[in-house]
């Protein structure tokens, strides 16, 4: 479902989430959180409380007695079972160790050219910091993510070529500075 999404497999359901998405993240850009979700808690309660006037007033001049216009939303299961619970406690124990596990093996030095990677990535983070600040940063990756796949699936030869390219080169100029510094080269995996 998240794939046909970001593909725009169905264009209108696309467009709304992104929509939607993106008018929650540009809205959070001028009020604090908890003034967009008050706003929005708001909206939804004047939605359902005006539908359920509606319908009342509806019923009333018909004389009918179809009942509560949400009544099968209010009898809908939707307690998480403890299998759930458990599932998703057990995936992210699994991700927050083997997170740690990662960091610890980066910051200990583990492998150096690995920790120098990961130095040059954090000193080009604090300069994309200094430019964005993370909400910005959350706008353009919603941006990307709805955009880059469709891009990708029409262009998908001449990117993988260019990527390709770039990669060699990547590996190559990695490759010179394992053999210039002293104790970086890497064990056969």
């Amino acid at each position: 479902l998240a794939i046909d999404l970001l593909y725009w497999r169905n264009v209108k359901q696309s467009g709304a989430v992104f929509s939607s998405v993106l008018l929650l993240l540009f809205s959070l850009t001028q009020f604090s959180v908890v003034s967009v979700g008050a706003y929005l808690a708001l909206a939804a309660l004047s939605a359902t409380i005006s539908f359920r006037i509606y319908k009342s007033v509806l019923q009333a001049v018909q004389k009918t007695d179809e009942g509560h216009p949400f009544k099968s939303y209010l009898e809908m299961e939707i307690a998480l079972s403890q299998d759930q619970i458990s599932k998703y406690a057990d995936k992210i124990l699994l991700y927050s160790n083997t997170c740690m596990k990662e960091l610890r093996r980066l910051f200990l030095v583990q492998d150096l050219v690995d920790s120098l990677k990961f130095a040059v990535l954090m000193w080009l983070l604090t300069y994309v910091g200094a430019l964005f600040n993370g909400l910005t940063l959350l706008i353009l990756a919603v941006v990307s993510m709805f955009t880059m796949p469709v891009v990708y699936e029409k262009h998908q030869a001449q990117i993988d070529q260019y990527v390709g390219l770039i990669r060699t080169q990547v590996n190559s100029v990695v490759g010179k500075i394992q053999a210039k510094i002293p104790g970086a080269k890497r064990k056969e995996e």
